[in-house]
């Protein structure tokens, strides 16, 4: 007798695992006269006679198994099934190199006396391998044909296509054909008629797709009724690694189909006269003009950004402003216990944005644009419950809405998609270069966070004001804005994304280090 326990049976279905638990035929479908199909744990158990060879795969698709009659396809995989009178068919996304999957299909034949408990079956399948995600999800799909230096469309049509089409997904697709574009479809979309607006490009699209959005007359609503999401085509795919955990077209469309609605912070930035929101990041200093002033070194691929951060690190470049802040979570411990938190947090999704904002969004006329700004422009007074500082030494200035810049790089681990906090960074530009590059060198090795020349908050507000200097770089989302005051806000909730828990961010993260999270 099989003493295991529930979780380790690949072959029980936990959902009728229990004191009124149905027989285990009815998570059996019998598929011909040598096959069988089994909902499993976490996969599809797929028992077949006439299987020639075991898969290779076993991470994300087909897992190794000793039989060469059983193979298992994880629920997350799994696209689509359906019925004609004599079969069935299963499209699931198969493995083929490391980082890329394709569309496959089992078909098996049924007999017709059986076709009622198959369609009962199926819709099963379908429950198990969608979970909270919407199906069959209508998509407008954005490319930019420049990027991935023009090769964008062509991984479109190989890596992306062939999988939306087999989730049954209806697409829309649409080419942007000059910087701003997207702005201007974003903003006349009829956000009744999509779920989802995909950008086929790098995080430029995305951002220039929130700013549309945002200056709908209904902007609330429609922020909040349409997923953006990205599939990464270009030199920049931060949304995509924070969302998917992979910069993969092919899995990324995956995380598209399988995609859970998640409310994302969007913070207002105010500059001048303009009011602009930005989705990933902002940045003043070193980290700044190591981006926007080596885009003559794009031949260097990610090695620019670092080279750009050494040069400056080594000349011990400093930025003299005046910062001011709204502090939320001022230490780090309490930062890690307000992360700790938020990885526990079940709520559903509307109770975790702004709802004063989005009880007046659902109003009828649906004619509410941006929520009001609760700390006002970059031109009014400063509030009084801001923390004022004279940085007349800064070397950067970093605040992000999402964990991870770049791929083995996340400067803001605790970062969250609706905490209704910005994290904020900071590093005095005297410190040793010796210090300096060990700072940069923790980025990567996940050691950042605890640096303790590393300056952490969160904070819902902050404004700086450059000094001293005639020009400089800030970034807005890797956007280049005037080298002038602005000041920053963030909305909770105000987007809205996919992601595959619908609550974190893929990576590491933080939590209390008095917190045991093995389980």
């Amino acid at each position: 007798m099989d003493n295991r326990p529930i979780d380790e049976d690949p072959f029980v279905d936990p959902v009728h695992h229990g004191p009124h638990q149905r027989p285990i035929e009815d998570s059996t479908l019998i598929a011909g006269r040598t096959a069988s199909l089994t909902l499993g744990t976490d996969s599809l158990i797929v028992l077949d006679e006439g299987f020639a060879q075991r898969s290779r795969w076993n991470c994300c698709g087909l897992l190794r198994n000793e039989s060469k009659t059983t193979h298992a396809i994880p629920f997350y995989n799994i696209l689509w099934a359906e019925l004609s009178e004599f079969e069935i068919s299963i499209r699931y996304a198969r493995p083929t190199a490391a980082n890329v999957v394709r569309v496959s299909t089992i078909n098996y034949p049924l007999e017709k006396p059986d076709h009622p408990r198959a369609v009962s079956w199926v819709e099963r399948l379908l429950d198990r391998a969608y979970g909270e995600a919407q199906r069959k999800k209508r998509i407008k799909l954005l490319i930019n044909p420049f990027g991935g230096k023009g090769k964008a469309q062509k991984w479109y049509l190989r890596d992306v296509e062939p999988i939306l089409a087999a989730a049954r997904c209806e697409v829309d697709l649409q080419k942007t054909q000059y910087q701003g574009h997207a702005v201007e479809i974003a903003q006349r979309l009829d956000a009744d008629a999509f779920d989802v607006i995909a950008a086929c490009s790098g995080d430029g699209l995305p951002y220039e797709i929130f700013n549309g959005l945002g200056r709908k007359s209904d902007a609330r609503r429609a922020l909040r009724k349409v997923a953006v999401v990205q599939l990464p085509c270009g030199s920049g795919n931060a949304m995509s690694w924070n969302l998917n955990g992979s910069d993969s077209p092919s899995l990324a469309a995956v995380g598209i189909v399988k995609g859970i609605r998640t409310p994302l912070d969007l913070i207002s930035i105010t500059q001048g006269d303009r009011r602009t929101l930005s989705f990933l990041s902002q940045s003043v200093g070193i980290i700044a003009e190591a981006d926007l002033a080596t885009e003559h070194l794009r031949w260097l691929g990610n090695a620019r950004f670092t080279y750009g951060v050494l040069v400056r690190l080594l000349g011990k470049t400093i930025y003299p402003c005046d910062l001011a802040v709204k502090v939320e979570v001022a230490t780090k411990p309490e930062i890690r216990e307000h992360y700790y938190r938020a990885l526990n947090d079940r709520s559903l999704p509307d109770d975790r944005r702004d709802s004063a904002s989005f009880q007046q969004a659902d109003q009828p006329q649906h004619n509410i644009g941006l929520p009001r700004l609760r700390y006002g422009t970059v031109n009014d007074e400063l509030p009084e419950d801001w923390n004022f500082v004279p940085y007349d030494k800064l070397g950067n200035l970093w605040c992000g809405n999402m964990a991870c810049m770049a791929p083995g790089t996340s400067p803001f681990p605790a970062a969250l998609p609706n905490d209704g906090c910005m994290d904020l960074v900071t590093l005095d530009g005297d410190i040793s270069r010796l210090t300096a590059i060990r700072c940069l060198l923790a980025v990567e090795t996940g050691t950042f966070f605890d640096m303790p020349h590393v300056n952490y908050r969160k904070i819902s507000g902050y404004r700086i004001v450059p000094k001293k200097q005639k020009d400089g770089y800030i970034s807005i989302d890797g956007e280049k804005m005037p080298f002038e005051p602005f000041q920053a806000e963030v909305h909770r909730g105000l987007g809205t994304v996919l992601s595959k828990s619908g609550h974190v961010y893929e990576g590491a993260g933080v939590v209390s280090k008095s917190v045991d999270t093995t389980g």
